[in-house]
């Protein structure tokens, strides 16, 4: 059986995420679907990662085997004639059987992008905001807030190195339906009594329980380029709604409602009610996989 690799490109805004759902709009159901078309054969191909609703990816790599014994090439144009325009296959190749999109990555690089207000460098009086054009908005955090973009860089400067990200980790509903993987493994918590109780401390106790929610973070760094901050960061793998909670996290430090040397004290609390809030998707691009 013919073993793939698949590198795809995809806008996430019309679709409920990478993993197929019933009832719903999925960028792995329709490449199923495309596939089955050209090919006749059910199979559901293998992501790299769960990209959330609404995420993008500029690489997102897929695996799976088939029985067809299609020509790459043809393959390849077959499957972007077969595919709706938000998606679009940028390479399709053989693989060794062994290979796997997901446990054979060994690091992953996401970008985030904020549209901000106030322009940066201040060229213009604060009180006046900058516009963003419809046909950026669906791929930006388009941000109110004013944000001191040395803060945000101090802050994403403190995560680099090995963590417990639970702090940073989603509270996953449908966790009992995914596989468990870098990308949705979360053993982090919100309490309901907390949000019921009024609870505001900052960095409530720790556990020191075990945690599989540990990643190396080798790169994170913010930049400016044509109007936006965008954010950086490569790993050696990523929890649910990891990088967004970053990004909401040092925002938060950005507008001065927390202090960026909070970082260090929020991965210790191991509690994701210490950190901030999660940045919108539509900002989130998943840009590179390596193997």
């Amino acid at each position: 059986m013919p073993h793939w690799k698949l590198t795809l490109a995809y806008d996430g805004t019309p679709y409920n995420g990478w993993q197929v759902q019933p009832n719903l709009p999925t960028i792995q159901g329709t490449l199923a679907e495309a596939i089955h078309r050209i090919t006749g054969e059910t199979i559901l191909p293998q992501g790299s990662g769960r990209t959330d609703a609404g995420v993008h990816a500029l690489a997102q790599v897929a695996s799976f085997s088939l029985n067809a014994p299609i020509p790459p090439a043809n393959f390849h144009r077959a499957l972007n004639r077969a595919l709706p325009p938000s998606i679009r296959i940028l390479s399709a190749e053989h693989a060794p059987d062994t290979f796997h999109a997901r446990h054979s990555a060994l690091r992953k690089t996401y970008e985030y992008r904020i549209f901000p207000r106030a322009p940066y460098p201040a060229t213009l009086p604060a009180t006046i905001d900058r516009i963003c054009s419809p046909m950026l908005a669906p791929w930006v955090w388009d941000c109110p807030f004013p944000l001191d973009f040395a803060i945000l860089q101090n802050a994403a400067d403190h995560i680099r190195g090995t963590h417990d990200f639970t702090s940073f980790a989603a509270v996953d509903p449908d966790l009992a339906l995914r596989n468990h993987s870098a990308e949705s493994q979360t053993t982090s918590s919100r309490p309901e009594r907390a949000a019921r109780s009024g609870e505001t401390s900052a960095f409530l106790q720790p556990s020191h329980d075990p945690s599989p929610n540990t990643r190396t973070i080798f790169h994170s760094s913010w930049h400016h380029h044509d109007g936006l901050f965008l954010y950086r960061v490569t790993g050696s793998g990523f929890l649910h709604h990891m990088v967004r909670n970053l990004v909401g996290t040092f925002a938060e430090a950005a507008t001065r409602r927390i202090s960026a040397d909070d970082i260090p004290r929020i991965l210790a609390a191991r509690n994701r009610t210490a950190a901030g809030p999660t940045a919108p998707a539509r900002g989130l691009f998943l840009v590179e996989v390596k193997y």
